[in-house]
């Protein structure tokens, strides 16, 4: 295809007219696409927006206005990857293009203010352990009248924050884990855990109960001390320069271990941590560790489904719904694994929801920046694992459990399921201990 115009793309890792040129607008992507789904617009699916890129590319439109807007649309799931028969990387288009747009389109004084609040506080685990310390005191107060009556009046972008606030207990908050917990039995693997960010301080029994399940089934596991946040985040919203910087922290921090793998237990952590060498691969200082780093990063649900089970399982009696976190399911294309560890446990019964493929509304900011989009996601999601009558609900990344946990309350009050990372299941089952302990 002929160029009509000098590109609109700066010339810092522009979208590559090979990718852009893969897409031949077959349609396949569009049952799975949530945005599509909830508005039915052409420009809104992964097609149109390629289509928007490809004439930025040419020069016949700018990069603000309408590749700009639809581009903000996008959640990132990654759902037209799995689904295109053509291969499309959609994934490497969107990586291209949204630090151009972060770089050389002016966002709104309150967006950016917005989205600089969240980058000063989600990736830095000490700020966010301060934080926790009010997030407590305002959970004891959460459910006044008068609270209530406050938060119902807060806009839309704050009242999404609020109703997404984790639970907070301190001890967790504050807690660590050993630098090196041995095996149970005979050493099988040796590896090392990113502990990650919120994940750390909001979700740190995930990481307590990942370290027990890898001890018991024979794994060494190193918690190496002054790890700091991955750059997913960052990464996901085209903050280029800080997540490669995060990028090669995090690689100096754990190369140094000689371990067989790096495990991640949160879908955005492993998905980026996976893409190191591909991000990293025209920086020659870094190139060579980058996809050596890369090579040996594994979600949790990979290691374990590697390994055949010897720790004993007591019977979890309980009809369950995995959910399919996008950047473990369609960034990664771990799918069957997960399903394969829980099987593992007596008892349980896996059932599958509806619509399976389009994503709950978390992806990353995307329920902060844009709360009505994903709550019409969060909706639909909730109302489809709803319709399963599961006893438990099970996903392997924390803003997905946030986004299901408030989507799923039931009006008429009655409790919800409980909401688990699927390792924590597995755990309960190992120590026979009742599901949370």
């Amino acid at each position: 295809m002929t160029t009509t115009g000098p590109s609109a793309f700066d010339p810092h890792r522009p979208p590559e007219r090979e990718l852009l040129d893969d897409c031949v607008h077959c349609g396949f992507c569009l049952p799975t696409c949530p945005t599509y789904q909830l508005w039915g617009e052409e420009m809104d699916s992964p097609r149109g927006r390629i289509y928007l890129m490809d004439l930025a590319e040419q020069g016949e439109i700018g990069l603000s206005g309408a590749l700009h807007e639809h581009i903000d649309a996008c959640l990132g799931c990654m759902a037209c990857v799995t689904s295109c028969p053509s291969g499309v990387r959609y994934d490497q288009l969107l990586e291209a293009v949204r630090p151009q747009l972060e770089r050389n389109v002016s966002r709104s004084w309150t967006d950016r203010m917005f989205r600089g609040a969240i980058f000063a506080l989600f990736p830095y685990r000490r700020r966010l352990r301060a934080a926790a310390v009010p997030g407590a005191l305002y959970q004891r107060v959460r459910a006044a009248p008068l609270v209530r009556r406050l938060t119902a009046r807060l806009p839309g972008r704050l009242a999404a924050l609020e109703s997404l606030l984790p639970p907070v207990r301190l001890r967790d908050a504050f807690a660590t884990l050993p630098e090196r917990t041995p095996p149970v039995g005979t050493r099988r693997r040796r590896v090392a855990l990113l502990t990650g960010c919120v994940q750390d301080v909001f979700f740190h029994p995930v990481n307590a109960a990942t370290v027990r399940v890898l001890a018991a089934e024979g794994c060494e596991v190193l918690v190496p001390r002054g790890q700091r946040c991955c750059g997913a985040l960052e990464l996901h919203a085209g903050r280029e320069r800080d997540a490669l910087g995060r990028a090669r922290r995090t690689i100096e921090r754990f190369e140094e271990l000689d371990v067989d793998a790096v495990v991640a237990n949160v879908a955005g952590c492993g998905s980026s941590m996976k893409e190191y060498g591909h991000l990293l691969a025209d920086d020659p200082s870094w190139a060579h560790a980058a996809a050596a780093f890369s090579a040996k990063v594994k979600d949790v649900h990979e290691v374990l489904a590697e390994l055949d089970p010897v720790a004993p399982r007591h019977p979890v009696r309980a009809k369950v719904v995995y959910h399919d976190a996008c950047h473990l399911g369609h960034a990664q294309g771990v799918r069957a694994q997960p399903r394969a560890v829980l099987r593992t446990i007596p008892g349980l019964t896996l059932v599958e929801v509806a619509e399976p493929e389009l994503c709950c509304g978390s992806a990353g900011i995307y329920n902060l920046v844009a709360p009505d989009a994903a709550a019409e996601l969060g909706a639909r999601k909730a109302a489809n694992i709803s319709a399963a009558q599961p006893d438990l609900v099970v996903t392997a990344n924390p803003g997905c459990l946030l986004q299901i946990r408030r989507h799923l309350d039931p009006e008429d009050g009655a409790a919800p399921p409980p909401l688990l990372h699927p390792i924590q299941l597995l755990d309960a089952s190992i120590r026979g201990v009742a599901i949370g302990s």
